[in-house]
C-alpha cells in the first residue's frame, strides 16, 4: 500500500488511533468538529463508553453536536436508537444532516423504562449509538450504562441538565453545553485518559 493509501485509512473514523498522550489505544468516532476533535483523546467521541451532554437549556444545538457522527454511523450501516427523546425526532431535520433514516429507531419509554431500554439497547451489540434523555439518573444507574457500552461496544450518549455537572459521574465523557451572549460554548468537564492541558478546554460552536 502507497503511503497516500495508508494515510486515507487512518483518517477513517472507524479505525483505532492512539490518544496523543502515552495511554492506551481509545477507539474513537469522529465528532465532526475539528476543534472538539483535537482536544479529545483519539480525536473523537469514545467507542465503548458513556458520554454525558450537559445541556442548560433546550435548543442550544445539544443535539446537532451528534449529528456527523450518526450520519457516518448509519452511512456504514450502523444502528442508531433514540431512547425516550423529549420530542419525537425530526425526520426531515435528520436527513438533511445526512442520517439514513432507515437505520434510526425511536423508542418511547418512561422512568425505569428508559433506563432499562437504554441499558439493553447499549449491551445488545447491534447499535453503533443509542441516545437518551435522564433528568433524574443517580450514578449506579450510569454505572450500568457505562458498563453495556463497554460490553456492547456502542457509542452511549446521555442528555441530562446542566445542573448535573457537579454530581459524580462514571462516564468516560461529560460536556457542558451552554450559552454565551449569542453562541454556543462547549465545554469538556471530563474526559477519561487525560486532555492535553496546552489546549482550551472550552470552544465556541456554531453547529
Amino acid at each position: 500500500m502507497s503511503a497516500a493509501g495508508l494515510h486515507e485509512v487512518l483518517r477513517h473514523p472507524g479505525v483505532w488511533r492512539r490518544s496523543s498522550s502515552a495511554g492506551p489505544l481509545l477507539r474513537t468516532q469522529a465528532t465532526g468538529c475539528a476543534e472538539l476533535d483535537a482536544i479529545l483523546p483519539g480525536g473523537g467521541w469514545p467507542v465503548g463508553a458513556l458520554s454525558e451532554i450537559l445541556f442548560s437549556q433546550d435548543g442550544l444545538g445539544e443535539l446537532s453536536l451528534l449529528m456527523p457522527a450518526l450520519a457516518d454511523l448509519t452511512r456504514r450501516r450502523r444502528r442508531v436508537v433514540f431512547v425516550a427523546p423529549p420530542y419525537i425526532p425530526y425526520a426531515p431535520a435528520l436527513r438533511a444532516h445526512g442520517v439514513d433514516l432507515s437505520q434510526v429507531t425511536h423508542i418511547e419509554a418512561d422512568g425505569s423504562d428508559n433506563a432499562w431500554s437504554t441499558e439493553q439497547c447499549l449491551r445488545s451489540g447491534g447499535c453503533g449509538a443509542v441516545l437518551t434523555w435522564l433528568h433524574k439518573s443517580d450514578y449506579a444507574q450510569l454505572r450500568r450504562l457505562q458498563l453495556a457500552a463497554e460490553t456492547g461496544g456502542s457509542l452511549g450518549f446521555v442528555f441530562r441538565p446542566a445542573a448535573m455537572a457537579h454530581n459524580p459521574s462514571p462516564s468516560g465523557l461529560r460536556l457542558l453545553v451552554d450559552s454565551v451572549g449569542e453562541d454556543t460554548r462547549i465545554e469538556v468537564v471530563k474526559c477519561r485518559g487525560g486532555l492535553d492541558t496546552r489546549r482550551d478546554t472550552r470552544l465556541r460552536w456554531n453547529g
